[in-house]
């Protein structure tokens, strides 16, 4: 875990922004190999933070989600971002990273991975965020639920039909397909941001995290774990328990890759 001192109140008498602290967790699961890739970065003014998600086939997954994670993580540290369209404009440099990258080798012609990042100001406290494919972010306030990115997959779309409902998404058959990732014909790329800057303020929590996790512990059990916890780390720790306890309960040896990171914005400086 690491904490990071964030700008104290304004000469005018604004409120201060948060200390920010955070944890990261990424596990391979019942795999011998993990295709998750998950990272942050921080100077005195800024934070960033990532989680992708890869796949491919013969390696390819790992290494595209790996790329995903430097490939942002480098950028922002050279140039931070300002504002939603550069979000953007990073998410789409990503990919068309990870296409150049496919050409290096035979068996990474087929890569790509989903990903979600957050980038914060730590002087201003403004957030922002966005991604690709059903990696997720979750944002909750003083311990309740604010906002969740809507994942690029077949079963969202279903879902926003009304063809199905939130919690069916979790267990249907076709759960796994996705309709846009890194890594995919800039012509037919979807990413997605959020509609504008967040204002950070103290109680805040952020976690982004790969399919692994929120398949097994829906938002009430993030909500209700999040409530229980003193700190990032020991959060998700309950959460890796989470995992683990209903992949047991399901009887399932394979299950996939599972990561996290999670952001707390703490008391004032």
């Amino acid at each position: 875990m690491s904490a990071f001192p964030t700008q104290a109140a304004s000469a005018g008498g604004s409120p201060a922004v948060p200390t920010i602290e955070l944890a990261i967790l990424s596990r391979p699961g019942g795999r011998p190999y993990n295709e998750d890739a998950c990272g942050h970065w921080h100077s005195d003014r800024h934070l960033c933070c990532v989680v992708a998600d890869g796949a491919g086939g013969h390696g390819g997954g790992e290494v595209a989600s790996r790329l995903a994670v430097s490939h942002i993580i480098e950028r922002f540290a050279a140039t931070p971002l300002n504002n939603i369209d550069d979000v953007r404009d990073m998410l789409l440099s990503t990919n068309d990273s990870v296409i150049e990258h496919r050409s290096d080798a035979p068996e990474l012609r087929q890569m790509h991975t989903t990903v979600v990042s957050l980038f914060i100001d730590l002087h201003s406290g403004d957030a922002f965020w966005g991604h690709a494919g059903d990696s997720r972010l979750y944002l909750f306030r003083d311990g309740q639920l604010l906002e969740r990115t809507k994942d690029h997959s077949l079963v969202q779309s279903l879902v926003e039909a009304g063809l199905l409902t939130p919690e069916q998404t979790r267990s249907h058959p076709r759960r796994s397909e996705l309709q846009s990732a890194l890594g995919t014909d800039p012509s037919y790329l979807r990413v997605s941001t959020a509609a504008r800057a967040w204002p950070t303020r103290a109680g805040d929590v952020f976690l982004l995290c790969t399919d692994g996790l929120w398949e097994y512990v829906d938002e009430s059990d993030l909500a209700l774990t999040l409530k229980q916890a003193d700190g990032p780390v020991a959060w998700l720790q309950t959460l890796e328990a989470k995992v683990l306890e209903a992949v047991a309960a399901a009887g399932k040896t394979g299950h996939d890759n599972f990561s996290a990171v999670a952001v707390w914005a703490r008391g004032s400086a």
